[in-house]
């Protein structure tokens, strides 16, 4: 792109007329000479970039138009030097033909800007810029008007019409215009750089070109001598400052916020005109009055526009402050407030140093839900506590959900909560229906009341520990906070960090309770135990170390250790004893290791490793067990595909024990001591007695009673049709060696 081509034509020119102020140029003509070969060069330009394949297709087709926009101007621009020099002396003269070439050249340069694509826009943004145009366009008119353009009679009759005045106007106009369009409604991928070269040297070629009459002394010479090559080399500087830049998008506009000068600017402008307007001509008074008067006219529109907006602004903003605050203090799924409110609220209220009561309260077995009838029934339940919760407690406390099933309560210290507390326990335990599932939910809560020097976190940690109090004591109900408390999960922790040693240290063993045959009492099997041998507290019992174990994770490592002694023993009676070995040894698995991804990996790797046979081995699961892991199907089922069977153990105490029969493979219900030994043995543990061994005869499944303490409860099993059985009448449990002394004189016999 030969830009210095054009640079030269520029400077050519410029001497050219200035040279012409002093000295008579004999052949005028000359001076045209470098006009059309700069408006050709421009043209080229704008044809170059706009074959570029990278740019897009608006953009394109911009200097597309501009390329034709300069073919225009060089056909405009050899009729204006034949207007000015083919007479029969030089002139200013501006023909019909010419006007029509330029004019049409700042209409397709219009036309092509207007056709680029805009931002998005508000309609109150579309009228301040309608203002803000209208504001430009009347204060460059009126300027123009007062210093040049108001002496049309010369204009007359040096061009021999008012076009010339018309054009120079309109080029003014398009830079202000072109001005407007980058500065408000955007320019789509069009190099900013290069519009903003344009914008400047339409003013530039605008105001040259308004000097006309100041060389009404010398027709040889013409403004158009420097205006065009101006105008020509602002295009071809766009252009390439649009082919160095190429298809690099702009970066996005951020809008401005500041205040608008330009009303007031241009009010300014127009008051200092009005004042330097001579008073010997009242009409050229009363248009500078009407000036000043249209634009502060305008000018006060667009304050009141803006006010307006600001207004709106203001009143989106407090609205949308408004709706911030209700997310940042309730919670998004109930409603109540969030844990962030909660422990504010507890801080003011302790700032206030008012008594109030915190209580903490969790669904029982919401695990349970969730997993079996899915989330969107678990959130259910959740909101509908939460609704329960509010009604209960009204407008007298605060309720919150800290998250999860997990919600507290700020109650005023006004009374004794208790009844409150109990209606809370029962109104919280009414049925629900759930999305068509009716759902009988329990709540464990803890209560405490607030002291001098508390703060949330301590009034939090007093409420939950009361609350596990009320969740180990059986659930459904709610406890107050006691040292007591502390002092006992003090010692939990201290026999937790115990535990997590006791079996590298040697301190866990195991013990195997006899499975039996009723018919001849003769071990078929047996149950291998876990038991702790503290070396201060002496033997812990398995229902205070195993929910530990559970609590903390211990149980992992230790069912892999109970699981590889089962194997191990397993395989050691059965190369000892051959077929008189027991059948089978069962082994409790937890839902902790159900859980684990890596369960069925131990199994296979124990199994090749203690070379047992797995056919000898079951695995004992819980009803829960099975309900608290998402995957206990898929590893049970894995489980029975390696050779082990699955027993089913506390059968009956769960919630849903014989729909769960019907997802879960078992091939051995063991049947709870509560119905067999308990207190209602005699009653209604008969009646579930007498029909779980019917029930398990026509699905298939071997049935094992477990607590059997007496001889008449095993003769009743026996009626029922029970073969095998497990309890104290047959053997507590006992060392391997003690078992073995059971079924070897079974073998010898």
């Amino acid at each position: 792109m030969p830009l210095a081509a054009s640079a030269l034509a520029l400077a050519l020119s410029t001497t050219w007329l200035v040279a012409g102020l002093v000295h008579e140029w004999a052949h005028p003509v000359l001076g045209w000479l470098p006009l059309p070969v700069a408006s050709l060069l421009a043209g080229y330009a704008c044809w170059a970039v706009a074959r570029r394949a990278d740019l897009d297709a608006s953009t394109r087709r911009f200097w597309l138009s501009l390329t034709v926009a300069c073919g225009l101007f060089t056909a405009g621009i050899i009729a204006n030097a034949a207007d000015a020099t083919a007479g029969p002396a030089p002139s200013q003269r501006v023909g019909p033909i010419t006007l029509v070439f330029y004019l049409g050249v700042l209409v397709q340069i219009m036309w092509a800007l207007l056709r680029l694509p805009s931002w998005q826009r508000s309609r109150s943004d579309w009228l301040r810029f309608g203002i803000d145009a209208c504001v430009v366009l009347i204060t460059v008119a009126a300027f123009g008007w007062r210093f040049s353009l108001r002496d049309h009679e010369l204009w007359v009759e040096q061009t021999g019409s008012l076009g010339a005045m018309l054009a120079i106007g309109l080029l003014v106009g398009l830079s202000m215009i072109t001005f407007m369009k980058v500065a408000f409604a955007g320019a789509g991928q069009l190099d900013r750089r290069a519009t903003w070269i344009l914008a400047v040297g339409a003013a530039a070629a605008g105001t040259v070109g308004g000097m006309s009459p100041f060389l009404i002394s010398r027709p040889y010479l013409s403004t158009s001598l420097v205006s065009v090559p101006i105008a020509t080399l602002a295009i071809h500087l766009a252009a390439v400052s649009q082919w160095r830049a190429g298809a690099t998008l702009p970066r996005d506009r951020r809008r401005s916020r500041r205040i608008s000068v330009v009303p007031y600017l241009a009010v300014a402008i127009a008051d200092g005109l009005l004042l330097t307007t001579s008073t010997a001509n009242p009409d050229e008074t009363r248009i500078m009055q009407t000036v000043v008067v249209a634009l502060t006219v305008l000018a006060v529109t667009r304050q009141i526009i803006a006010l307006r907006d600001n207004n709106r602004l203001m009143a989106t903003v407090e609205s949308h402050q408004a709706e911030l605050t209700r997310q940042a203090t309730t919670d998004s799924l109930t409603g109540v407030a969030n844990r962030a409110f909660l422990e504010q609220r507890t801080r003011d209220l302790l700032a206030e140093d008012r008594e109030f009561h915190m209580v903490l309260l969790d669904l029982d077995d919401f695990k349970i839900v969730n997993d079996r009838l899915g989330h969107q029934v678990g959130d259910h339940l959740i909101i509908e506590t939460s609704h329960r919760l509010t009604a209960l407690v009204g407008p007298h406390g605060t309720v919150g959900r800290l998250g999860g099933d997990e919600f507290a309560i700020l109650l005023p210290a006004a009374g004794d909560p208790a009844a409150l507390l109990d209606d809370l326990i029962t109104e919280v335990g009414r049925p629900a229906d759930l999305a068509g599932n009716l759902t009988s939910p329990a709540v464990s809560a803890g209560v405490t009341r607030s002291q001098d020097g508390d703060d949330p976190a301590e009034l939090l940690r007093r409420a939950d520990v009361a609350m596990y109090a009320a969740k180990a004591a059986g659930g459904n109900r709610w406890q107050w906070f006691d040292p007591g408390m502390d002092r006992a999960a003090d010692e939990a922790a201290r026999l937790a960090a115990d535990l997590r040693q006791a079996l590298h240290r040697g301190q866990i063993f195991a013990l195997y309770q006899p499975i039996v045959d009723l018919t001849t009492e003769t071990p078929v099997g047996a149950e291998i135990l876990m038991r702790w041998d503290h070396p201060e507290h002496g033997l812990i019992p398995p229902d205070i170390f195993i929910p530990l174990a559970e609590r903390t994770g211990t149980i992992i490592e230790l069912g892999r250790w109970v699981l590889a002694q089962a194997c191990r023993q397993s395989a050691e009676w059965t190369r000892h004893f051959g077929a008189a070995a027991p059948r089978r040894i069962s082994v409790n698995v937890s839902a902790h290791q159900l859980a684990d991804p890596a369960f069925l990996t131990t199994v296979r790797d124990i199994l090749a490793e203690t070379g047992a046979d797995p056919t000898r081995l079951m695995i004992e699961v819980t009803e829960t067990a099975v309900l608290n892991a998402t995957s206990a199907a898929h590893q049970l089922d894995a489980l029975r595909e390696l050779g082990l069977r699955v027993a089913l153990d506390d059968f009956g105490t769960g919630h849903s024990s014989l729909s769960l029969l019907l997802d879960v493979p078992v091939d051995v219900l063991k049947v709870d001591k509560s119905f067999v030994s308990g207190d209602y043995a005699d009653q209604a543990g008969a009646i579930v007695v007498r029909n779980l061994i019917s029930f398990t005869d026509d699905f298939g499944i071997d049935a094992v009673a477990e607590g059997v303490e007496t001889p008449a409860q095993a003769a009743r099993l026996r009626t029922a049709g029970y073969h095998y059985a497990q309890g104290y009448l047959f053997g507590r449990p006992m060392t391997a060696a003690a078992f073995e002394a059971l079924f070897t004189p079974a073998r010898a016999a």
